[in-house]
């Protein structure tokens, strides 16, 4: 799936007019010619157009700390800011008289980095960590020896990690993690390094870039949400109709132990927050029997949000996850060993990602750690009730249909949401829910969660959460909207968001009165709303005007004084 560098080489020169801008700046302290070019190509395989600034190597400092350089002319969006073990090493050797706090010494100039970057720019910062050289100065002793380099790295790259900890604009791309994978002699070239100041091999520089763009992409909200799940043969070995329980293969023996690992990867996403499902060519109860009663199941039907298991075509099953799911099909994963039914998927659903598994089961894990399906860009203690959430949608979905009439459904649900301005307890769920809303977002505006503290410091801006609880479950925070007055009449949505979870339920009109309700306790007169299209968004291009709002030169306007309060089957907790 990755490409190669010449592949990206071509990439990189074809037209991205049609595809989103994105202003991203490199500073290196080697040279980041090629790096340039496969980051280029990489985003157009992802529908991005990079706008690169490239400084001229060395000129890190330089560039960051006056205020008047290039790079704050350009105004990044993403700054890359790739220093080299190589650079590193040499740095360490002319600091004979402090070598025992050298890894201090850098964290620290690191820090002052990001504070310049991050006080005078909107940017987000992605600095590249420190693939290990070991001079062998010590040899296997310097584990031993404090001020040794080996050690000092180490305790770099672990510092810079406690600091993009404690920094939201800050993450790490992790090529330490790309070295361990593919080796150094794989990474670095000494003869290219000593000719050209390049430290990054050709063969190298796809699969970095890759996982640079995977950052931004995770960053604009676009990832993997869920993962779908074929049983006889990918998730354990054997046919379960054919085979019966006793002959399948998971456990610690043998293959069996390919397929227990995968499990046990498989439960880790779903704790971290990964909605699973399952899509499985089976009668349904000898589908559900080996998580019911196998002994060795690392996965139980607990930890499934939505189950599909019949005779018919795997594509329209998918077309019915992503129903109940309700996320985009370019937000899914499926695997499944049989390439038939990849194809048959692949042809019918080309947004769903459907990797070519290899096939020894043995290597299922190394392949998909290669490929990093999952990456994100923010996590919570929420994550991990996203599937009971989805596994009560399903439920609900189903209670729909012995309805006749959907008020009557909505009014058995009891909702209650809880509609509170912005806390340091929702904080990092309303970033999370900025970053992850897609379809209902009415302008796209992502924040981090330092930016969602600044919306809560600010005089300027009214901020609203919604929860959202029912006779089935809590959703948990659901909606967000940030307004901002413009002057003493007119209040401005700045952001809308929602999950898609609770469309359909009223939600859209609860939350407008809240919002008119907001705008009277602080006299304002009108309330206007702005729609930005983007390519997920199609869903809300006519909200405003369903809420009956006006519009006017481009923007929707409504005025409170006419405004008749909606009833709706939600009430406020």
């Amino acid at each position: 799936m990755i490409k190669t560098f010449s592949q990206l080489k071509k990439n990189a020169k074809k037209n991205a007019e049609n595809s989103k801008k994105i202003r991203v700046a490199i500073l290196g302290d080697t040279a980041t010619q090629f790096l340039n070019v496969a980051l280029k190509g990489t985003a157009f395989e992802q529908s991005y157009n990079f706008e690169i600034y490239e400084a001229d190597f060395g000129q890190i400092s330089r560039q960051i700390i006056d205020p008047a350089s290039e790079y704050y002319d350009f105004d990044p969006e993403y700054t890359l800011i790739f220093e080299s073990s190589h650079k590193l090493l040499s740095y360490y050797y002319k600091s004979y008289s402090d070598q025992l706090n050298f890894a201090q010494n850098k964290i620290n100039y690191i820090e002052e980095l990001y504070h310049y970057i991050t006080n005078r720019t909107k940017s987000e910062v992605i600095y590249c960590n420190f693939p290990e050289i070991d001079p062998q100065i010590f040899g296997n002793f310097s584990q031993k020896v404090e001020s040794s380099f080996v050690f000092q790295q180490r305790k770099l790259n672990y510092l810079l990690g406690e600091l993009a900890l404690d920094k939201s604009n800050l993450f790490i791309a992790d090529l330490c993690a790309v070295q361990n994978k593919f080796g150094r002699d794989f990474m670095f070239s000494p003869n290219i390094y000593i000719n050209t100041e390049m430290v990054l091999s050709l063969d190298i520089l796809p699969i970095v870039a890759q996982n640079v763009v995977s950052i931004i992409s995770s960053l604009e909200g676009k990832f993997k949400k869920c993962l779908i799940l074929d049983l006889d043969n990918t998730t354990w070995g054997g046919i379960i109709g054919d085979d019966g329980l006793e002959n399948i293969q998971i456990g610690s023996l043998g293959i069996g132990k390919a397929f227990t690992e995968f499990q046990q990867w498989a439960k880790a996403l779903q704790k971290r927050g990964i909605i699973l499902a399952v899509c499985s060519k089976n009668d349904e109860d000898k589908a559900k029997e080996p998580f019911e009663s196998h002994p060795d199941m690392v996965l139980k039907l607990d930890d499934i949000s939505v189950f599909v298991a019949n005779w018919e075509n795997k594509a329209d099953n998918i077309r019915k996850i992503q129903n109940i799911l309700n996320i985009g099909f370019d937000s899914m994963v499926f695997l499944d060993d049989n390439p038939f039914e990849r194809n048959l998927v692949r042809e019918n659903l080309p947004e769903v990602c459907v990797p070519e598994l290899p096939e020894d089961p043995a290597y299922y894990l190394e392949y998909l750690y290669e490929l990093n399906l999952f990456e994100t860009a923010s996590y919570s203690e929420n994550d991990a009730e996203r599937t009971k959430q989805y596994q009560v949608e399903a439920e609900r979905a189903t209670a729909l249909e012995s309805f006749t009439n959907v008020d009557e459904f909505l009014k058995s649900l009891n909702m209650i949401s809880d509609v509170q301005g912005f806390n340091n307890f929702s904080k990092p769920r309303v970033s999370q829910l900025s970053q992850r809303s897609n379809q209902f977002n009415l302008r796209t505006v992502r924040y981090t969660e330092q930016e969602v503290e600044d919306l809560m410091q600010s005089d300027k801006h009214k901020t609203l959460s919604f929860t959202l609880e029912d006779k089935y479950g809590d959703n948990g925070l659901i909606c967000v909207v940030v307004l901002e007055g413009l002057d003493s009449e007119n209040l401005f949505i700045e952001s809308w968001l929602m999950s898609c979870r609770v469309l359909k339920r009223g939600m859209e009109e609860f939350t407008l009165n809240k919002i008119v309700e907001t705008a009277k306790a602080h006299g304002f007169k009108n309330i206007i709303g702005e729609y930005i299209s983007t390519s997920k968004n199609q869903m809300v291009e006519n909200h405003y005007e369903k809420l009956g709002f006006s519009k006017t030169e481009g923007e929707w306007i409504l005025t409170i004084e006419d405004y008749q309060e909606r009833e709706i089957n939600i009430k406020t907790k």
